[in-house]
């Protein structure tokens, strides 16, 4: 399972700002190191950026992007004034409130505590996305020229073949668009201007099914619920939720290898 942004926000947080301090620190011409804050560059005058006139005021307006970008994922969890008083208590070389320990033990605790969340949203929408896919399979399958098949994939013929149809075994080269139910374009072989060859072992269930029913030549709406999809798990970090119910327009141009 893929860790929530908001969880890992933080713990990087101090990467990130080091990082940011250090790309932007102004380099010593003799030496190649970062020039130590404070001294004529932090107040050198610049070129104007957003009415702000001073190298200074960017870099620092920058860096303060840098952060908040970090912590979008985390926004409702973080009090912004006490962040930017611990900030400021750091930089003037102030005794912590927490010790190493004590601030280890807050991050850990606050992990665990999104991750548990994180887990409850993503079982939540697995649940929500099922239960919307096989309401709209059910009136999908009402259509005419719809065909549902025992497995509970359902298929359109677009464009009729005349060609062999696949075997399990065989690689075959396709052109392709799929959607989530809402319309949204996750993947586009048509988009990106060129088709795409693989063996039916390695695609989802869904696919192995519809592809075995088209003769080449043929163009097929298919319709895979999450099952014979990406499961339970989706596609981890990417658009397909769990449970998610799929669209494509499958377009079958050859069997480029057979196991027959």
């Amino acid at each position: 399972m893929k860790v929530s942004k908001r969880s890992t926000s933080l713990v990087v947080l101090g990467t990130t700002l080091s990082l940011a301090l250090l790309a932007c620190k102004p380099i010593d011409k003799d030496t190649g190191k970062p020039v130590d804050g404070g001294g004529k560059e932090s107040t050198a005058a610049a070129a104007p950026l957003g009415g702000m006139k001073t190298e200074r005021e960017q870099v620092s307006y920058v860096i303060g992007m840098q952060i908040g970008e970090s912590l979008k994922g985390a926004k409702d969890e973080v009090d912004l004034d006490t962040l930017f008083k611990s900030v400021r208590s750091t930089i003037d070389g102030k005794e912590p409130l927490l010790t190493q320990e004590e601030a280890m033990q807050v991050m850990q605790d606050f992990s665990m505590r999104m991750q548990a969340k994180q887990m409850a949203e993503f079982q939540e929408s697995g649940k929500r996305n099922a239960e919307e896919g096989g309401k709209f399979l059910a009136e999908n399958a009402k259509k005419e020229g719809v065909q549902t098949t025992e497995s509970g994939l359902q298929y359109q013929v677009l464009t009729a073949g005349e060609g062999a149809r696949p075997s399990a075994g065989d690689t075959v080269r396709v052109h392709y668009r799929g959607t989530l139910l809402d319309g949204e374009v996750f993947d586009d072989s048509y988009a990106r201007g060129e088709p795409v060859e693989f063996a039916l072992a390695q695609v989802v269930p869904g696919w192995q099914e519809g592809l075995q029913l088209m003769p080449v030549g043929s163009k097929y709406k298919l319709w895979i619920p999450g099952k014979l999809g990406y499961g339970e798990q989706g596609t981890p970090g990417g658009p397909i939720g769990p449970n998610a119910t799929l669209v494509f327009e499958v377009e079958l141009l050859d069997i480029v290898d057979t196991a027959r």
